[in-house]
């Protein structure tokens, strides 16, 4: 299934901004800043990418839902579909 910005929507949004989330953490690090400072961020770097993850898997549900009610096959299977959610738990 090709993505598009239509499609994942929020999820892009969220990477963007958990790209400078990360980033913000390679500064800390580089500074030499407090571990648990740095470690609190990068845990909520590591949620954001976990929830872009899902919004993406939740999108493609949805959009592979829509074609079939459409009576037209959907991109990916529910297999497949449950495999990359699998792999982001």
């Amino acid at each position: 299934m090709e993505m598009s910005p239509e499609l994942v929507g929020d999820a892009l949004t969220r990477l963007r901004r958990a790209q400078g989330q990360l980033s913000g953490v390679i500064s800390m690090i580089e500074d030499g800043e407090d571990c648990a400072a740095t470690l609190t961020q990068l845990a909520a770097v590591s949620r954001a990418l976990d929830r872009a993850g899902f919004k993406i898997v939740a999108s493609g549900m949805r959009h592979c839902q829509a074609a079939r009610e459409r009576g037209d096959e959907p991109p990916m299977t529910e297999a497949e579909l449950e495999k990359l959610f699998l792999a982001l738990s």
